[in-house]
Order: structure tokens, then sequence, then C-alpha cells
């Protein structure tokens, strides 16, 4: 089991930075950003937000050995190739230690992308995740690469430095449970984040035993693969159910827009092993 910190984010840039700092001192294995244009949550209003990107490259340049990435990114609403342009970037920079979180985006996404018309259709949004996972996946083997897609191009382009992660970054995408197209896209990849369908229920260690199972089954190599579990606080009790039931990853954090001391106490408790 691995542990990691997820953060709403703080109003100063610097603020970021140095929570992922103090994770790493603690002895937390990652930490996790927001990647959203405007944020907007109940009794709390706007979240204050920087761009992710920007952020993991100071986070990079000023950690070690703490992995890092976004909480998520929502490839249906992002150019693919710009996408995996800034995580070749941040994984060369970092050493190999970024991590890339794959979700299609909520269609209501209060404060952000509804409101400047991108689209909400779940169709038209699994569509754009599909292909975007395929072109980002394809240009970082730094050969030719050519795709023609419903949603997009790309003509023989070849990116390189290609990433410092090999074969690539991790990919962890949200998979739906049970829905069989979101589940089978989630083991395509990297890891899975599950996700009930319109239910932000947590999830169980009973559930996250079943998941395994249903990973086990259905994967057919031994290649690594990551199931996350978390919540808003975690203590080694809590999570060791976790354990046995097979997650390999915990990401914990707190609701709403805490304040820098309020999360630094909480990452200077250290992890929950």
């Amino acid at each position: 089991m691995r542990y990691g910190y997820y953060i709403n984010g703080l109003k100063d840039f610097n603020a970021n930075v140095d929570l992922a700092c103090e994770a790493e001192e603690a002895g937390w294995d990652g930490f996790f950003l927001p990647d959203g244009l405007s944020i907007e949550m109940p009794k709390y209003g706007a979240l204050p937000l920087f761009d992710p990107w920007v952020v993991m490259g100071a986070i990079a340049v000023r950690t070690l050995r703490i992995r890092f990435g976004t909480m998520i990114t929502p490839i249906s609403r992002r150019r693919p190739w710009k996408v995996a342009r800034e995580c070749v970037t941040v994984d060369q920079l970092s050493r190999g230690r970024l991590i890339l979180t794959i979700g299609m985006g909520a269609a209501e996404d209060d404060g952000g992308f509804h409101k400047v018309g991108e689209a909400m259709d779940l169709k038209i949004r699994a569509q754009r995740v599909d292909e975007g996972l395929g072109i980002i996946d394809g240009l970082w083997k730094g050969k030719p690469y050519t795709f023609v897609g419903a949603h997009y191009r790309v003509d023989s382009m070849t990116m390189l430095p290609r990433p410092f992660q090999k074969p690539r970054i991790p990919i962890w995408i949200v998979g739906v449970w049970e829905k069989p197209r979101s589940m089978r896209r989630a083991l395509s990849w990297d890891g899975i984040i599950p996700q009930r369908y319109r239910d932000w229920k947590p999830f169980s260690a009973d559930d996250i035993h079943k998941i395994r199972d249903y990973v086990a089954t259905r994967r057919g190599d031994n290649l690594p693969f990551e199931i996350i579990a978390g919540g808003v606080n975690g203590s080694a009790k809590s999570v060791r159910p976790f354990v046995k039931a097979g997650a390999t990853w915990w990401v914990q954090g707190d609701r709403g827009t805490p304040t820098f001391a309020k999360l630094r106490q909480g990452l200077r408790q250290g992890p929950p092993v």
C-alpha cells in the first residue's frame, strides 16, 4: 500500500508547493492537486486554483522522492497533444515521478467548463477520453504518429523527448463501477480510481475487494495495476481493511477549503500506516 494526500488548492501559489514538501518530509508517497478552470463547491464557493502543470513543475524542483499528479485531469476538455507535452516536461523535470489521472469531467462542473461551451453529452465526452488517451500514448512513443478520429486528428507527428518513465507515465482512469465500458477503459491502462454511478458514496473495503477480483479475472497479464481507495481522513485501523481487500493506494484529503496550517498539521501526522 502507498499513501497519497489530496488538496483542493490554496490562494498562495507557494503554499501549495510547500505542502508537497511537507508531505514528502512526513513520509507520504503521493501528493495530488485539482485540475479545472473554476470549481465551485456547495457551502464553500469557488476554490482557489492555479494551473496544476506549473505547480507540479515547482513541486518537481522542490522535492526529491514523492510522486505527484492531478486529481483529476478532464481529458475530454483538453487538447491531448498539449497534455502529452506537459506530462513529458514535468516527468523529465521530476526524473519520473508524475502520475496522470484521467476522467471525463463532471457534466455539471459548477463554475467551470459548462460555462465556456464545452461538450456536456456523456457519449461525446467518452469518445474524447478514448481518443485522447490513444493520442497521448502514441505521442509518448517518440515516433511518427498518425491518428484520425471523430474528434481529433494527428498527422505523422513526432514528439521528443519521450517521458522519463518507461514504458510510459502511469495513467490512472476513473472507472464507474460496474459500468462495463467504463471499467474496460480503466483496465486498459495502469490503475483505476473507482467511482459510483451518480453517487459520491465512499467505497467500502468490501467494494474494493470486489473490484480487485474483477480486475484479476479480466486483466490477462502480470503488469502492475493500481487500485486506488481513499477517504476524507484515515487511520491505520480504518485503512487496514482496504489493504487486505487489495487496494494499492490510499489517497485522503480534507473537505472544503482548509487553511494552510490545518493541511500542514494533517500532513505532518504522516500516512496512516
